[in-house]
C-alpha cells in the first residue's frame, strides 16, 4: 500500500524540484573551465586497444565532485515541516545530501527555545547539517517587511557558508493567493500580481530559492503532517490581526469566497502564473530596448523613452532607479509616475526625491537619475 495521498503530493513535488536542481548543478559543472572534457577524436573511439586517459595507470585520479546540499528552511509549522519530511525522504534516492535551517526573530518570548526544539525536529528526520540562525529584525518597510528582509539575509549566509546548492521554502498555493491580493491593494503592477516565483535567487545565486509547493493547498500539507505525526508549530502572529496578512487570510480571503465561491484561491494562483509570464517578457523586451534610448554617455533620453509603450519605458525608468541606489522594496508604483511625467508631461517641474536619497531629473533633454546630496 502506497503513502497516504497528501504525502505522496509533497513527496511528488519535492522530487521534481530536487531533480531539477540536479540539472542546474550538472549543467554549471559541465561550464566549469576545469570539467573533465571527453576525447571526441575519431581514432579515439575506433581504436580498442587504446588504453582511456582516465585509467592510464600515471594519471592521478579525478577528484569525485560532492553530493550536492539542499536545505530546507524550517519554521517548525505545517508547510516547513511536510517539506522537511518530504525532503528527508527524497534526497538519499537521488545522492543529495539534505540538511535543514531554522531562523529565530527574536520577535516572541521563548523563540530560542522554539529554534532548539526544531533543530531538535530536523534532527530526528535524519538532515545533516542543520543551522539555528539568530537575527535581529530592523523596522525599515514595517515588521513583516523587516522580517522577511532579515530571514533572507540569513538564509543566504548559511547558503554561503555551506556551499549549498538549493534551499527549499515551504510556500504553498494558498500564500501564492494571499500575495497576489497583496500586491494588488498596493497598486504596483503586473509584477506585483505575478506573486512569488517557483524559483528566485539570492546574491550571486539566481536559483538558489526553490518552492515546491506553490500548486498544493495549505490543508494538504498539514494533513501530510497529521498521517505522519509530525509534530508542528502554529506561529501566533499567523492569527494576529495586527499582521496585514493575517487579516487577509483570516478575513479578506473567506470574505471572497463567501461573495464568489469556492475556487479563489486556485484563480488568484493561476493569475500569479500568467502575471508573471507577460512581466518576463516585458522585462526582457525593456532589457533589450534599453540600449537604443540612451546617448553616447549613457544617459537616457526623453524623446527616445516617450516613443517607448509605456510598460517597457517604466521597467527602464525602474531599473535605472535602483541602479542608482534606490532600494527596489522602496520604489513604489507613484514614484515610477512621478519619474514618468518628467518624460511624458514636462512642463519644467523641478527634481523628484526617491527613496535612498536618490533623485530624478530632466536636463537638455535627458532623465539624469543619480544619488543626491
Amino acid at each position: 500500500m502506497g503513502p497516504h495521498p497528501a504525502v505522496a503530493a509533497i513527496r511528488l513535488a519535492v522530487r521534481r524540484v530536487l531533480h531539477d536542481v540536479l540539472t542546474d548543478v550538472q549543467r554549471t559543472d559541465h561550464q566549469r573551465p576545469d570539467a573533465p572534457r571527453q576525447d571526441a577524436r575519431p581514432d579515439a573511439r575506433r581504436d580498442p586497444g587504446r588504453v582511456p586517459r582516465a585509467s592510464r595507470p600515471h594519471d592521478p585520479p579525478r577528484e569525485q565532485a560532492a553530493p550536492p546540499l539542499v536545505l530546507v528552511a524550517c519554521s517548525g509549522g505545517a508547510d516547513s515541516m511536510a517539506l522537511a519530511s518530504a525532503l528527508a525522504f527524497e534526497a538519499p534516492k537521488l545522492g543529495i545530501r539534505a540538511g535543514g535551517v531554522t531562523v529565530d526573530h527574536r520577535l516572541q518570548d521563548g523563540s530560542d527555545l522554539r529554534a532548539a526544539e526544531v533543530v531538535s525536529r530536523l534532527t530526528a528526520l535524519g538532515l545533516d547539517p542543520i543551522e539555528s540562525v539568530a537575527v535581529d529584525v530592523g523596522r525599515d518597510g514595517g515588521p513583516e517587511a523587516a522580517a522577511r528582509d532579515a530571514r533572507y539575509a540569513a538564509l543566504d549566509a548559511v547558503a554561503e557558508r555551506h556551499g549549498a546548492a538549493a534551499i527549499l521554502l515551504g510556500h504553498t498555493r494558498d500564500d501564492q493567493a494571499e500575495t497576489v491580493l497583496l500586491g494588488l491593494a498596493r497598486g504596483s503592477g503586473i509584477r506585483s500580481l505575478s506573486g512569488m516565483a517557483a524559483v528566485s535567487g539570492g546574491p550571486g545565486a539566481d536559483r538558489r530559492y526553490r518552492r515546491p509547493f506553490l500548486h498544493i493547498d495549505r490543508q494538504t500539507a498539514r494533513k501530510a503532517c497529521m498521517v505522519q505525526s509530525l509534530p508542528v508549530w502554529d506561529d501566533p502572529h499567523n492569527t494576529d490581526p495586527a499582521y496585514t496578512r493575517s487579516r487577509l487570510r483570516h478575513e479578506g480571503l473567506p470574505a471572497l469566497e463567501k461573495a464568489l465561491g469556492k475556487g479563489v484561491v486556485e484563480a488568484l494562483a493561476r493569475t500569479a502564473q500568467l502575471s508573471r509570464d507577460d512581466a518576463d517578457a516585458l522585462d526582457h523586451w525593456a532589457a533589450q530596448a534599453e540600449a537604443s534610448v540612451r546617448d553616447a554617455t549613457g544617459l537616457l533620453e526623453c524623446a527616445k523613452l516617450y516613443a517607448l509603450p509605456p510598460a517597457v519605458r517604466r521597467r527602464i525608468v525602474r531599473r535605472a532607479a535602483i541602479e542608482a541606489g534606490s532600494p527596489a522594496g522602496a520604489l513604489f508604483a507613484r514614484h515610477i509616475e512621478e519619474i514618468d511625467r518628467l518624460i511624458t508631461g514636462w512642463r519644467g517641474q523641478g527634481a523628484i526625491n526617491l527613496p535612498g536619497k536618490v533623485v530624478a531629473q530632466r536636463q537638455g533633454g535627458r532623465l539624469v537619475i543619480r544619488q543626491g546630496c
